[in-house]
């Protein structure tokens, strides 16, 4: 006899109790929806019976219960625990107290509750509660359930004629009873912290607001759009509620499979799949005429732009639905509890300390302000190195060592390479050199957004760990590095409000970029070509998605995190340290940091909230702008390279008055010439010419450039060229440098005094510390000369280490990039980076150099009680005055 499957009644009630009762066991499946849809079905078409489906509800969802019981009560511990595993332990807790005194009424009620079956029976089960009791009060739970949920589908089912209208209502029915009765739960059991955290007094009548508008929304799309037509008046609604559970619950799915396609999109790719689907769909929906794939792609981003113009307005994922959404992704682990605090650093890139201070009395940073007011946490200032800029400084927070590290990128003579921070495989080099495995983050700890992974387990835009690079040079346990990145893309809405907000950035970013020109604001730098479209991958997409990376540390109970927010310093380099538009991505920063001091209280554990800075800001007009010529062709000129095009310069009268100057010169530049005048040598260049990996000034000669210091190597001598001999071959090189009103100072190494700095008025002998004329050091802090003697010790120190000069009058320095605010060398607010830290940690004490700061963050972790790995034992530790 064959099986007719086109029968409504014979895959109807096989699929209804099977899909109750898989999912009173293992909680998968909507059960409430089910029976819900079931019963609309009953009431719309004659192959169920409504009695029927209230029969094999109730059989299904009692069966199931006594499964689930019977696992708790005879499977032991290991079965408590795999029951128990996305239950809330407090949860788990209060039912086992009260259970012993109204046994059968918890049995009822938690079978009508949401999340609250499963509890519920654990505790019966753990508690051994007497089979004769559980079985009859089992019994009338299922069957209560069964009919409270089947007169949601009666309801639905006597409003429509459609069979799918009516399930597809009932199921919005349930869900919204379900939402409506978990509100009322948490707002009788909740703490007083957590309510102000997740507000839920008003969820239900939003969800409702939100599928009213997105009903509109569709009923508007389809009087525009051509080729999508909705014939009868329940279709939107019913298309609107369909958009939403596809997106909610189909989405995630999907997008595991298609990740490659959205991790190279931004999740843009996504919407291709997703339009599939909902063509799909809208095709099985009587009445709605969509005409192709176009269509359905055109459909799905509209409502989902709809969506996330809802969010914006309504300021909903803001807060507290973002908490909600972010909240829904996984049960918090169970942590001891003498679990230590938790610790979250984030470092606003390239902010200084003065810089924040005036943030936060002008109100640019609130958050800090209020943490400050309210006496909770503390400001402090910390010296950077030599060199003051993120790979030098992250290098030695996170794995406690930047030694060899010069700039951002520096010359290695023996490889003939240009070692540069933020390519993926330099950065998996420079942290090769610098970890011993027992980093900051090491330990279980999580990294977003930074140059290193310190030893992280868990990692995401972490350079050195990104997912091109072979398994041989990838740094960090756990491969899964775009973990965070899927996690926020993942959703539609958060993909739709990023690219709004990206294209917004790109307009507010021409608007400034304007703004200086018509009011000729001085410094600046050109800002156009791909830099408005580059500018949102900082300041928008790259903070969503380490924020969202945060929050699911949070929830993990991850010990540490530490995460770099970069929008500022990318800005700040184009725009100015204090100009509008930077404060404005100060302030969005702050906002951030705001949200995630508020989701520390989401976690398993508790947490504390530190935020710092790798290096600061100096301004200034750029090298090249205000002199006509950058420092690699005025430095290939002197050394005979071949002139290049040379910069047009601001102001013709001071380039020749500039030369002129040249021709006499200062104390150290005459000092230099008549060294070579008494020694009669002859200038030569050694015959070699010829080319290398890297490019040259001019024959022999490789000059880089990081910020506010230039390097200069010369390739035909192997090591360190001292003094004498560059004199000897470059006569005129170091007396017009030093005397260039854009250098503050050199370091070289001369063979007769050891290091020496030069400068034009004077010059110091690290050495022996004499000082011949003005120290040239003077205006650079009170560490630069141990700190510059440190960078004499680097195996891979240029010959000649030059940084700019910096005016102390005007707060001013010219860098050799192209930026109006810069770091990367000495001088000014770049070498005083900030620390925000809870007042009850352990004062730091003055702390000068990277590799001290990271001797504080570890003491930190030590002290709340933290494992300790082993002290790293490198011998070259930066300098750090005891408190």
């Amino acid at each position: 006899m064959s099986v007719d499957w086109t029968n409504t009644a014979t895959i109807g009630y096989p699929v209804l109790f099977f899909g109750v009762l898989l999912g009173s066991i293992i909680p998968v499946v909507p059960t409430g929806a089910v029976v819900g849809a079931g019963a609309a079905v009953a009431m719309t078409t004659s192959g169920l019976s409504l009695p029927l489906v209230l029969l094999v509800s109730t059989a299904a969802a009692y069966i199931g219960d006594v499964t689930t019981y019977a696992i708790a009560r005879l499977g032991g511990e290991p079965a408590a625990r795999w029951l128990a595993r996305h239950q809330h332990a407090d949860r788990v807790a209060s039912v086992r107290a009260q259970f012993g005194r109204r046994g059968w009424q918890i049995v009822v009620v938690g079978r009508l509750l949401p999340a609250g079956r499963i509890p519920v029976l654990l505790a019966a089960g753990v508690l051994s509660y007497p089979w004769r009791r559980f079985l009859p009060a089992a019994l009338v739970a299922a069957a209560l359930w069964a009919i409270a949920y089947s007169l949601l589908g009666v309801i639905s089912g006597g409003i429509f004629d459609s069979p799918l209208v009516a399930s597809l209502i009932a199921t919005l029915l349930v869900l919204l009873v379900t939402v409506a009765l978990t509100v009322i739960a948490r707002r009788r059991h909740r703490a007083p912290e957590a309510g102000r955290l997740l507000r839920g007094g008003r969820m239900t009548a939003r969800i409702v607001l939100i599928w009213v508008i997105a009903t509109v929304a569709l009923r508007v799309l389809d009087a525009i759009l051509p080729g999508f037509e909705m014939t009868q008046w329940w279709q939107p609604p019913v298309c609107a509620l369909v958009l939403a559970l596809l997106a909610t619950v189909v989405w995630p799915l999907v997008l595991r499979i298609a990740m490659p396609l959205a991790f190279y999109t931004l999740g843009l790719g996504g919407f291709l799949v997703i339009g599939a689907g909902t063509l799909a769909i809208f095709k099985a929906i009587p009445g709605v005429d969509i005409a192709d794939f176009r269509t359905a792609v055109a459909v799905t981003i509209g409502m989902t732009a709809v969506g996330a113009i809802i969010s914006s307005v309504l300021a909903l994922d803001e807060d507290e639905i973002f908490f909600r959404r972010i909240a829904r992704r996984g049960t918090p682990p169970d942590l001891p509890p003498d679990t230590p605090p938790g610790v979250i650093f984030l470092q606003v890139d390239g902010l200084g300390y003065d810089v924040v201070r005036r943030a936060v009395r002008d109100g640019d940073m609130p958050t800090l302000a209020a943490w400050l007011n309210d006496d909770s946490h503390t400001l402090g200032l910390w010296h950077t190195d030599w060199s003051s800029q993120t790979g030098a400084s992250v290098s030695a927070i996170l794995h406690g060592d930047n030694h060899d590290i010069l700039g951002f990128r520096w010359y290695e003579k023996d490889r003939d390479h240009v070692m540069a921070c933020a390519h993926p495989r330099d950065a998996a080099e420079i942290e090769r050199r610098h970890s011993d495995g027992n980093g900051l983050l090491s330990g279980g700890g999580a990294g977003h957004g930074n140059l290193f992974t310190g030893d992280a387990d868990h990692v995401s835009l972490t350079m050195s760990a990104v997912p091109i690079l072979p398994k041989g040079v990838r740094r960090g346990h756990n491969e899964r590095s775009a973990d965070g990145y899927f996690a926020y893309f993942a959703r539609p809405v958060n993909v739709i409000r990023t690219f709004i907000s990206a294209l917004v950035d790109v307009v507010r970013e021409l608007w400034a970029s304007a703004s200086q020109r018509r009011a000729d604001v001085r410094p600046r730098v050109k800002r156009g070509g791909y830099y408005p479209l580059a500018r949102p991958g900082t300041t928008v997409i790259t903070r969503d998605v380490v924020v969202s990376a945060i929050i699911e540390d949070i929830l993990a109970g991850r010990p540490v995190v530490y995460a770099d927010f970069l929008g500022y310093d990318e800005v700040a380099h184009h725009s100015g340290i204090e100009r509008f538009d930077a404060l404005a991505v100060l302030r969005g920063i702050d906002k951030q940091i705001s949200r995630l001091h508020r989701a520390t209280r989401l976690g398993p554990r508790r947490y504390h909230v530190v935020v710092l800075s790798d290096h600061g800001q100096t301004q200034g007009w750029a090298f090249a702008d205000r002199f006509g010529e950058s420092v690699e062709a005025y430095i290939g000129r002197l050394c005979g390279g071949s002139p290049g095009e040379p910069a047009k310069p601001r102001n013709t009268a001071e380039g020749w008055q500039m030369n002129a100057a040249f021709a006499e010169g200062g104390l150290i530049a005459r000092r230099l010439r008549g060294r070579v005048e008494r020694a009669e040598v002859e200038p030569h260049r050694a015959p070699s010419g010829q080319p290398g990996a890297v490019a040259r000034v001019a024959p022999g000669v490789v000059v880089v450039v990081s910020g506010h210091t230039a390097m200069v190597s010369f390739t035909d001598h192997a090591g360190r060229v001292p003094l004498e001999t560059i004199e000897r071959e470059f006569p005129d090189l170091l007396p017009t440098l030093v005397d260039h009103p854009g250098i503050g100072f050199m370091l070289v190494r001369s063979t007769e005094f050891g290091p020496v700095v030069l400068g034009a008025d004077g010059l110091r002998r690290l050495a022996t510390g004499v000082v011949i004329g003005t120290d040239p050091l003077t205006g650079y802090g009170p560490h630069a000369a141990e700190l510059v003697k440190r960078v004499d010790t680097f195996p891979h120190c240029a010959d000649i280490m030059i940084n700019s000069r910096y005016d102390p009058e005007t707060d001013n320095a010219s860098p050799f990039e192209p930026h109006v605010g810069s770091h990367g060398g000495m001088g000014g607010p770049q070498s005083r980076g900030f620390l925000v830290y809870p007042k009850s940690f352990q004062p730091p004490g003055e702390v000068v150099g990277a590799e001290a700061l990271h001797r504080v963050l570890r003491g930190w972790l030590t002290d709340l009680g933290h494992p300790d790995p082993r002290t790293l034992s490198t011998g070259r530790s930066a300098l750090a005055t005891p408190s």
